[in-house]
């Protein structure tokens, strides 16, 4: 197996790149913490690492170009890469800030299937692998740039899978509740957050995420995928998430007006990592 993984810097994508890797994977790594990523190449045998900002148009093209560069083809792109930012959905409007998020978990994992899954429709098989969050379905306040760019990442998933399932390429979503990572800390600064973090069913592990991630790409799932399973409640009855996200944003400071960018958020991530 010959996988592109993004966001291979992360808590989630670091443990996803060595699981892969015990199963005899080939990879390409990309993430933005450059450090990050040299650690994995010194603890993983034959990997490669192509650092990206995938939030800079133009980068997630540039990253299929010299993945496929190294590896020759690519079975499976798992776009694992994404951005967040803190803000009021009408503070922030489209803003950099905002179209930053979209770029990266938009805008990347459309330029990187438009270059890579043809080669995956000539040969007939391979898969697209798109993580996502059940933010899509229980918003909150301060976190709509987030949430909208994953509720559209689901939607294209879906089309995605419509297009190019007859084709042998098998596209899936993993939609991923809260889980306990230095991404998802960051949030707790937000009134209320506590609530929307901490409900049912609860914090997942990164280890336990990674194991969802890795079963969609080892596996023969299709559609979409759920850690923690429960979750496919929410997703089957919508109605419950947005009826849990009103309850939960009752407790927001809806005049915060500050916006915290993802360089802002990174940097309090980076603080807290070891």
């Amino acid at each position: 197996m010959r996988a592109l993984l993004t966001g291979a810097s992360g808590a989630i994508g670091t443990e996803v790149a060595r699981r892969l890797s015990a199963r005899g994977a080939q990879l390409a790594l990309s993430g933005r913490r450059e450090a990050a990523l040299a650690a994995l190449a010194r603890e993983l045998d034959g990997i490669t690492v192509i650092p990206a900002d995938l939030a800079q148009r133009g980068e997630a093209e540039r990253l299929a170009r010299s993945a496929l560069g190294a590896l020759g083809e690519i079975d499976v792109v798992v776009n694992n890469a994404g951005a967040s930012i803190q803000g009021l959905t009408w503070v922030v409007g489209d803003g950099d800030v905002g179209r930053g998020v979209m770029e990266t978990n938009v805008w990347s994992p459309l330029a990187l299937a438009a270059a890579i899954a043809p080669g995956m429709v000539e040969r007939g098989q391979g898969a697209i692998v798109n993580v996502g969050s059940m933010a899509r379905v229980a918003p909150f306040p301060h976190l709509g740039h987030y949430a909208a760019s994953r509720a559209a990442l689901a939607t294209l998933t879906e089309v995605m899978r419509m297009e190019l399932g007859p084709r042998g390429v098998r596209v899936v979503e993993v939609a991923l509740g809260p889980v306990d990572t230095p991404a998802s800390r960051e949030n707790r600064i937000l009134a209320g957050a506590e609530q929307w973090l901490d409900g049912r069913p609860g914090l997942g592990t990164a280890a336990a995420a990674s194991a969802a991630i890795v079963d969609a790409v080892a596996g023969s799932a299709e559609g979409v995928a759920f850690y923690p399973r429960v979750l496919r409640w929410p997703y089957r009855l919508p109605g419950l998430g947005r009826r849990y996200a009103r309850r939960a944003a009752r407790h927001a400071q809806v005049g915060d007006t500050t916006v915290r960018s993802a360089r802002e958020l990174q940097a309090l991530r980076d603080a807290e990592s070891p």
